[in-house]
């Protein structure tokens, strides 16, 4: 009896440990609670690994040795294919190419609202040759009074905004987008929630090109997946994908969902819908941009820029440096070149 209970909690372990390692595999990615497990990969790979450990020590005993070498064998079967995945995606790449005149810059970093001044926004596109920035979570003053700063230290930009009209003064109802005036000149398109013209409770700003070369460019804000909004967060990642359905485009921002959500999302060998993450085509997929509180190799990759194959990407850095500026996630910079 003792074996036949001890063979079903072995069975049930695996399949767990197969679930929350691989989600997809059952189309479970992005359903709760397995989409919230899977955010945080690099802790499950920690957390696989320290089982194996534990199971391996209490192995020691031999009336319970079958059962805990198979426990700590499935562990880390879990444990490494977890850190397969994440070593694919790239571990960190910390340099950008240097710039030319045929490359464009994007920078995404979601400030929190007032967590994080202007003036350190605008610092750091400046110093990072910013020619688009995303901005989540900024209001249009804010945005403003960014690219006014960038203007003043010799970087002009266009500031666009979309936001929704509510109750309350909350900052996530705004995201800012600024787009230097040498790609174009721009316009964002008028939306409104609900999912149908934009993502459901928090803006996207999309800005279409009323001249020039440049790309349509989406500044992301997806709703989080809490347990509240789930529908809304998986209607946010099927309308984010479909913005990137034709030929010219780059998209930036917070998604609240790493490449691990956007499976079945993608067109022939993409990321979501036509457009493939810059991060993991340069080595930094792995690397998390939020929360600051953990170290950004156990973090979750969840703000991102992509862009479709009329772009190619020469390198990026998630910057730690700032984790300290006020805001909980870490900006993202990525070095395009046209293909």
């Amino acid at each position: 009896m003792k074996r036949v209970l001890g063979a079903l909690i072995v069975a049930l372990f695996a399949a767990a440990a197969a679930v929350v390692t691989w989600p997809q595999l059952f189309r479970l990615e992005r359903e709760f609670p397995f989409a919230q497990a899977v955010s945080l990969r690099p802790l499950l790979v920690g957390g696989f690994a320290a089982v194996a450990l534990l199971f391996l020590l209490f192995g020691l005993a031999r009336r319970i040795r079958a059962f805990c070498l198979w426990v700590a064998l499935i562990s880390l079967v879990a444990a490494g294919t977890g850190a397969g995945i994440l070593a694919t995606r790239g571990l960190g790449a910390e340099t950008l190419p240097e710039k030319d005149a045929d490359s464009i810059r994007v920078m995404t970093w979601n400030t929190a609202g007032p967590a994080t001044d202007a003036e350190t926004i605008a610092e750091t596109a400046v110093a990072m040759q910013a020619d688009i920035v995303a901005l989540p979570e900024t209001t249009m003053e804010t945005g403003r009074a960014v690219a006014v700063a960038m203007g003043e230290r010799g970087t002009p930009m266009w500031a666009h905004v979309d936001r929704y009209e509510g109750p309350d003064t909350w900052d996530a109802n705004s995201t800012a987008l600024l787009i230097s005036p040498e790609l174009g000149d721009y316009a964002v398109i008028e939306s409104e929630a609900g999912g149908t013209s934009n993502t459901t409770i928090v803006p996207s700003a999309v800005a279409m090109p009323v001249d020039g070369d440049g790309p349509i460019v989406v500044a992301v804000h997806a709703v989080a997946p809490r347990t509240s909004a789930m529908d809304g967060w998986r209607s946010d990642l099927q309308w984010l994908a479909d913005q990137c359905a034709t030929d010219d485009v780059i998209m930036a921002g917070d998604f609240n969902a790493t490449l691990d959500h956007m499976a079945r999302l993608g067109v022939d060998d993409a990321d979501l819908g036509r457009c493939h993450d810059a991060s993991k085509q340069t080595g930094n997929g792995g690397i998390g941009t939020w929360p600051t509180a953990l170290p950004a190799p156990l973090g979750a990759p969840i703000d991102h820029v992509m862009a479709t194959s009329s772009w190619r990407p020469t390198g990026s850095v998630v910057l730690s440096s700032l984790d300290h500026s006020g805001s909980d996630h870490r900006p993202l910079v990525v070095q395009y070149t046209r293909r």
